[in-house]
């Protein structure tokens, strides 16, 4: 007995949904994969607020690849107004990273780059990315190296400073350095429990990496007429730089953490009224794309087969004549 019409359309349309829903589950999920093999590859992101942000690390999980580097950016002039920020390759007009309307306080996540040379410009903040910058400076990325590259100074004698971060520590212990972005308080002094970090140290100045026992402990600064605290979290192998900045409340302290772990990538910056980074690579959709080409090209075949091999004879099914007796 062969199976009617409509029964076999139903169970040819089920059949070819479940086939294409499992092929779609399957590329989705290879999908997955391949996007967060690429995440790996670029530095993870930490946001540690401090006027308007979001508090929170994020640890690096990949060592640096041998044939790149990471840069991030920042604007610690405290009188000069938002700004837009351009890197580029050298020679390349075309910007690899903008950042828009990047105000005071603002360190952006590190963003990874293939190593050579680099020009960083300041923009005002919704100026044309064909305007003349405000300042410019060019530095050079090396492979597995990374950089801090922020606006410093006052606004009248705005320069753009070039830092190399350190990724590496002495085993079993942390790395810690001071920028000083308070124009408030002209000269400060910073100490991280009994250790004395920064000693009068000037504004728009950055102290050496110096090394310390890890753990928790409390970070001071004073000025002139202002000081304020905070509690610091060092694990072995880290490394963090201390931002002193004019908050709205008087001297405020940031925590960035340059790199979590010896050999380890850098991880994120303070998110203070960032504008916005170059959006990661996301996953080629081509891969799954072809999975749910290949699934209704399956899916046609199935059906072609089964019509073929369960044709519908309308022979099979003529009703046969009734017989009646005559009287």
């Amino acid at each position: 007995m062969t199976m009617p019409t409509t029964v076999a359309r139903r169970a040819v349309a089920v059949t070819a949904l479940l086939i294409t829903g499992l092929l779609l589950a399957l590329g989705l999920l290879l999908a997955g994969v391949i996007g967060a093999t690429l995440l790996n590859t670029d530095p993870a992101g930490a946001s540690v607020g401090t006027t308007g942000g979001t508090t929170g690390v994020a640890s690096g999980i990949a060592a640096p690849a041998a044939s790149t580097g990471w840069v991030r950016l920042a604007h610690l002039s405290p009188n000069a107004p938002a700004v837009d920020v351009y890197l580029y390759n050298f020679g390349n007009p075309a910007a690899r990273l903008v950042l828009h309307h990047v105000s005071y306080g603002t360190v952006s996540p590190y963003q990874q780059v293939p190593a050579g040379e680099y020009t960083v410009s300041m923009r005002a903040a919704g100026a044309k990315g064909s305007a003349p910058p405000i300042l410019s400076t060019g530095f050079a990325v090396g492979r597995g190296a990374a950089y801090t590259v922020a606006g410093m100074g006052p606004a009248s004698g705005l320069r753009l400073q070039v830092m190399d971060d350190r990724l590496a520590a002495p085993a079993g212990h942390a790395l810690v350095r001071v920028i000083q972005a308070s124009l408030r308080q002209h000269v400060v002094t910073l100490s991280l429990g009994q250790v004395t970090l920064a000693q009068r140290l000037s504004f728009a100045s950055i102290t050496s990496y110096q090394q310390v026992s890890p753990g928790q402990d409390v970070a001071r600064v004073t000025g002139s007429s202002e000081h304020t605290s905070m509690n610091v979290s060092m694990t072995a192998d880290s490394i963090q730089t201390l931002v002193v900045l004019d908050g709205s409340k008087g001297l405020q302290l940031t925590d960035l953490k340059d790199a979590a772990g010896s050999q380890v990538q850098p991880v994120g910056g303070a998110a203070t009224g960032l504008g916005g980074t170059a959006p990661r690579p996301a996953p080629s959709p081509l891969l799954w794309l072809a999975l749910m080409a290949g699934g209704g090209v399956l899916t046609t075949a199935f059906a072609l087969r089964y019509r073929t091999t369960h044709r519908y004879h309308p022979a099979h099914h003529t009703r046969r004549p009734v017989h009646t007796k005559r009287a």
